[in-house]
């Protein structure tokens, strides 16, 4: 028994590597033709914002640099993914959906998935994925592929864990949803890590900042609308609320104050975020997505 289902694993890798060889194969030409205007729009931002820039460019870089501040304060909810990729990506097929720079895809390969892909819509960052791949020796298990997260290409239940980092407000949930569950096998479990749409104080700053986000993007940051929605495809469980009080560690991030300010502020969140009313004030959120 054990050794028919190893068999059977490695049958469904392999015709999950054939697909992946196959969308490898289309041109850009091919590629580009088969995207709508929204998803041109989207590529194109994102090949912009994961390009490294040049010192003549400043607002690209001023782009690429002034948020990341608030994010030297999310160290909570990134070991959560990290420890999450290492308890449900070993021995299995990872799927980084939209994955950016792919260092998710990084994690779930040194977890021990039997094969970790990235799919993501920008060249830019596929090609930069696989750079880091090989400059970490994990070739042999990750593969990175330029792709439509809405239209993806994969086998039908190809994937057992998936990850979706920050990207499932830059797609149309009505295509993603349906996709997502066509090829997550039976038992797959996806995590999502999003902005969360309640907070005016956020809310404001997101229309303050209207150069930072595609225009679709703006207009669908994720509330527990699209968690009932989720509910038509899949059972919805785990949801986690995250930074509050955390973001008023961010000043000192460049003093030595900062890891006792961010214990400070972690600690109120871990309190704040359980209080129903409350958490909806968090900048982030988690929630697993389970295909029975």
């Amino acid at each position: 028994m054990i050794l028919h289902r190893m068999t059977a694993r490695a049958d469904q890798v392999d015709a999950l590597r054939e697909a992946l060889t196959r969308l490898d194969r289309k041109t850009n030409e091919e590629w580009m033709a088969s995207l709508d205007s929204r998803k041109r729009a989207e590529l194109q931002f994102h090949d912009l914002d994961r390009s490294a820039g040049t010192p003549d460019d400043p607002e690209h870089l001023d782009r690429q640099t002034s948020n990341k501040k608030y994010y030297s304060t999310t160290g909570a909810s990134r070991r959560f993914i990290e420890s999450w990729l290492a308890e449900h990506a070993k021995g299995r097929v990872f799927l980084d959906y939209a994955c950016g720079n792919g260092l998710f895809s990084l994690a779930a390969a040194r977890a021990g998935a039997a094969l970790a892909v990235g799919l993501d819509i920008s060249r830019t960052s596929i090609q930069n994925a696989r750079a880091l791949s090989g400059a970490a020796g994990l070739t042999g298990n990750t593969w990175f592929v330029q792709g439509d997260c809405e239209n993806t290409g994969l086998p039908d239940e190809s994937v057992d864990t998936v990850l979706c980092s920050g990207m499932l407000h830059h797609l149309d949930l009505n295509h993603a949803f349906p996709e997502l569950r066509r090829i997550m096998r039976p038992g797959a479990r996806l995590l999502a890590y999003e902005a969360l749409n309640y907070n005016p104080v956020l809310k404001l700053y997101r229309r303050l900042t209207p150069g930072m986000r595609t225009e679709w993007e703006k207009r669908h940051i994720l509330s527990h609308r699209e968690l009932r929605f989720a509910r038509r495809f899949f059972d919805v469980e785990a949801v986690r609320y995250w930074h509050l009080f955390s973001l008023f560690a961010t000043p000192f991030r460049s003093t030595p104050l900062f890891g006792s300010a961010l214990a400070v502020t972690n600690g109120l969140d871990e309190i704040a975020l359980q209080i129903p009313g409350l958490r909806l004030m968090a900048w982030m959120f988690t929630f697993e997505l389970v295909k029975r």
